[in-house]
């Protein structure tokens, strides 16, 4: 028999993970807020007026806010499996400028095939389960020549916490994300033409690592492997963990790398986009939290 793979993510803890950090996820979420500003900016070269827009893992209903004020015109759908979440996201209607909210999850999409023109999604595809799946719902829910904009986690998200928690134990402590390849091919096989991905990589800096896991378990991106220890951790392995990260610190901050991956992906025809190129870019996570 074969034995389950440990970074499995377990679907009831991610979802009691981001019920849970409903109330504190816009105040600890600011890398997920400069990302998602940055996926925004991306519309810009898109020439479309959907009728339907999906912001699938809406989450407190920024983006669904941001994507109803640029497509006016437009049935801005907030979808999202956390209930309270979405509860939250009320605060982010306004007077005609209001977008629908439905709880749903991702895997099984309740929604009519070939009924959204374009679908949004802000690093959410790293929590699910079986990507494959969910592309492919997303390829379902689509219209013919409907868009797909995402992004998720690369690799390369936080290998500092990563390595040294490989000198501590054996257990699972971070995700494994998708590599940008891998999620190109998920993308064809769920039908999407030729999918255009790139990836861009930034080095988030902290005064230190207790500002770090705060923000994690904030904005509910806390571990939810299979193969993450059941029960407290020890003292004397934070205190290693701590230790370890102490000798990362470079002139008086602790770094954080996060890989974005960018995709973009059409049902049908293909439009003429360009790779940009990958860069790595090191922003202060104070600076992230004012803008």
């Amino acid at each position: 028999m074969t034995s389950p793979d440990p970074f499995m993510l377990e679907p009831s803890a991610v979802r009691r993970s981001f019920d849970a950090a409903a109330a504190s996820f816009d105040a600890s979420a600011a890398v997920h807020a400069e990302i998602r500003t940055r996926l925004l900016e991306r519309l810009d070269v898109i020439r479309m007026e959907p009728d339907v827009v999906l912001d699938l893992g809406a989450g407190t209903g920024h983006g669904s806010r941001a994507l109803k004020d640029r497509y006016k015109s437009a049935l801005v759908v907030a979808a999202d499996f956390s209930a309270p979440m979405l509860v939250r996201a009320a605060k982010q209607q306004r007077l005609f400028r209001g977008f629908a909210r439905v709880a749903t999850d991702a895997h099984r999409l309740a929604l009519r095939a070939g009924s959204v023109d374009m679908v949004f999604s802000n690093l959410m595809l790293q929590w699910s389960h079986d990507p494959d799946a969910v592309l492919q719902q997303i390829r379902r829910v689509l219209k013919p020549n409907g868009l797909l904009t995402f992004t998720s986690l690369g690799p390369d998200t936080l290998r500092e916490l990563r390595s040294v928690w490989s000198k501590v134990d054996t257990y699972v402590h971070v995700h494994r994300f998708i590599d940008m390849h891998d999620l190109g091919d998920a993308l064809m096989r769920a039908g999407f033409a030729e999918p255009v991905m790139d990836t861009q990589r930034l080095t988030i800096t902290y005064r230190d690592g207790e500002t770090l896991l705060q923000e994690l378990v904030g904005s509910g991106s806390g571990n939810v492997a299979i193969g993450r220890r059941h029960g407290l951790t020890a003292r004397a392995a934070m205190t290693a963990v701590r230790a370890g990260y102490e000798e990362l610190r470079r002139e008086g901050v602790l770094p954080v790398s996060v890989e974005v991956v960018y995709g973009h992906a059409w049902v049908g025809s293909v439009k003429g986009e360009k790779r940009e190129a990958s860069g790595e870019v090191r922003v202060p996570v104070s600076r992230i939290g004012r803008r």
